[in-house]
């Protein structure tokens, strides 16, 4: 009982550790443009989180240039930023975090 316990204390703890770095990841990159509920330049992340899978969130920060015309976009104005793929995986985590939240 005390083994399942403290697994799941475990598995928590990381999951919270991730969301925290994929704010920090936000805070050094995303935070000028965009905003987690709220309509700065660019997208909250709530709606983003709405329409997009992990994926396609990793993969328009890799190429916002190439990306925009697949998803329906008319443009495009998010530069392309250098993040490692780490960062992009914590990003776009810390983003779906934000599904069905207002």
């Amino acid at each position: 009982m005390k083994h399942s316990l403290l697994l799941s204390l475990a598995f928590y703890a990381s999951l919270l550790a991730q969301e925290m770095d994929g704010k920090k990841v936000f805070e050094t990159y995303c935070w000028g443009c965009h905003h987690q509920t709220a309509v700065a330049f660019g997208p909250p992340f709530n709606e983003i989180a709405s329409k997009r899978s992990l994926e396609e969130i990793e993969a328009y920060i890799i190429e916002p240039e190439a990306m925009y015309k697949a998803f329906g976009y008319k443009r495009t104005v998010m530069t392309k930023i250098d993040m490692s793929e780490q960062e992009r995986h914590l990003i776009a985590r810390y983003i779906l975090s934000f599904k069905g939240k207002k």
